[in-house]
């Protein structure tokens, strides 16, 4: 599974990047986190507010920062499909 945080380096930016980093510790999954920081790297994914958090490819969060809960039941999701 590959989770990527997609912002231009912006302090919610890396409050959701902490957050991610968190969860996958705390679920202790087998997950590639990567930070997607080119302002037109992020807009090919369909985003327009920042910062958003993509698993797999598919945008998951756009615009807020989501809590370490949120995201571990994001991954959650995704690893049951």
């Amino acid at each position: 599974m590959k989770i990527q945080i997609l912002g231009t380096g912006c302090p919610k930016c890396k409050k959701t990047y902490e957050n991610v980093e968190q969860a996958v510790k705390e679920l202790g999954a087998c997950v590639d986190v990567e930070k997607v920081e080119d302002l037109k790297s992020i807009m090919n994914f369909g985003v327009m507010v920042t910062p958003a958090i993509a698993i797999d490819g598919e945008v998951k969060v756009a615009g807020k920062i989501p809590s370490v809960e949120e995201i571990k039941q994001l991954i959650g999701q995704t690893e049951n499909k």
